[in-house]
């Protein structure tokens, strides 16, 4: 089979990857979904000159002075006068500046009796929020691509929108293949091992933007594989174990009875090196990953979080970050490498520290993992405090 490198592997699988449908949901329901247009604002923002702090809406050139009190300007309920020489407005935080003053005296530093009130000099500007000092209409708030977040709904919310328009989620179907998983909480037989991946890789899909399922796991037999994935109602299927060229992998020979094109083989990746991708005969998408839970994970990082982030409408890069290595690392073998590793600072340096072993089949170690540390293939010795590029997983 041909290998090919992690980046070549994933521009393969991406270039068969088209941006979804959209559709419009409202804002709360937008968190997670990628923006399938601009959203621009449609006034300015704040629309008025607002007041910075309690205090006093005044006219700088009437600072230092006692000035008359004309009455009081709060969020929502703004003085509607204007201000002329010699007077002020008692004013609040947000409120709406009356016509005439261009600054605001804070409450603290100024002294009031009666109907007056004494001020300090204050220079043009002080405390006030220009209108359209956040945005102004027209401005393109946030664009097609954006992945929406808390942050964004509320610059989303202060434009106006109550709806805006994302790309759908992919339907995705995650199966599991090997006699000797069993799903918790049954009771695994002297050779069995709880399946541990698939409910894993639905979890990361999920968080990914995806509409995921888990089907029951799926003996050794082909026929069985065939229909699994046949049946799927799924955009993408995602197969986790059977992916190499062993007695028992039956995932290829199944999908290639259903048609299956590949456009990836075989990744030189370490790990996950039989990760597959093509399309079945029905036009979907079809990712093989290895079934030792860390290779699974690896290359689910590496291949489907873009996969699913290009599916609707999103960045389908992985974003790498540099670090200097907790440790000295020998010369890397033709495999690209990602190891996992964990991330500390010091000294005002991002650290990564590989974890000591790196075997593919730990949970534990990818569980306090929160980073991957990528080490090119054919990658010279590294000196301990040396710049490595690193790919943080997201940690609650």
């Amino acid at each position: 089979m041909k290998l090919l490198t992690v980046d070549d592997a994933r521009a393969r699988m991406l270039a068969e990857i088209a941006p979804s449908g959209a559709e419009f949901v409202t804002l709360a329901q937008s968190i997670g979904r990628v923006l399938a247009e601009d959203v621009a604002a449609v006034r300015d923002q704040p629309p008025f000159a607002a007041s910075a702090m309690d205090g006093w809406a005044v006219r700088h050139a009437d600072t230092p002075g006692s000035l008359k009190i004309m009455g009081e300007s709060a969020a929502g309920h703004g003085f509607t006068g204007a201000l002329g020489a010699g007077e002020a407005v008692r004013i609040f935080t947000g409120a709406a500046v009356p016509a005439g003053a261009d600054a605001i005296v804070i409450q603290e530093n100024a002294s009031r009796a009666g109907d007056q009130v004494a001020v300090p000099a204050v220079p043009a500007g002080e405390h006030l929020r220009p209108d359209g000092g956040d945005f102004q209409a027209g401005a393109t708030l946030l664009t097609r691509g954006t992945r929406m977040d808390p942050w964004r709904l509320c610059l989303a919310a202060s434009a106006g929108r109550a709806e805006v328009s994302v790309h759908s989620r992919p339907r995705l179907a995650i199966l599991s293949t090997g006699e000797e998983i069993v799903e918790a909480p049954g009771v695994p037989g002297p050779f069995q091992i709880y399946d541990s991946g698939a409910p894993a890789l639905r979890a990361m899909a999920e968080g990914w933007g995806a509409m995921a399922f888990k089907a029951e796991p799926i003996r050794d037999d082909l026929e069985a594989v065939i229909e699994a994935i046949r049946s799927a109602e799924a955009d993408i299927v995602v197969t986790v174990g059977g992916a190499s060229v062993g007695d028992h992998d039956l995932v290829r020979a199944a999908g290639a009875a259903l048609g299956l094109s590949l456009r990836v083989e075989s990744v030189a990746v370490r790990p996950g090196k039989p990760t597959f991708f093509g399309l079945l005969g029905d036009g979907r998408p079809m990712l093989g990953l290895p079934g030792n839970p860390a290779s699974a994970f690896v290359c689910a990082e590496l291949f489907l979080k873009p996969i699913l982030a290009a599916w609707q409408g999103a960045e389908g890069q992985p974003r790498l970050i540099q670090a200097r290595a907790g440790r000295a690392f020998s010369a890397n073998g033709p495999r690209e490498h990602w190891m996992r590793a964990r991330l500390s600072h010091e000294a005002g340096s991002l650290i990564a520290e590989p974890w000591p072993d790196q075997d593919s089949s730990l949970v534990s170690v990818f569980a306090g993992a929160d980073a991957l540390l990528r080490r090119q293939a054919g990658a010279p010795a590294v000196a301990e405090g040396e710049l490595v590029e690193v790919l943080p997983l997201a940690r609650a």
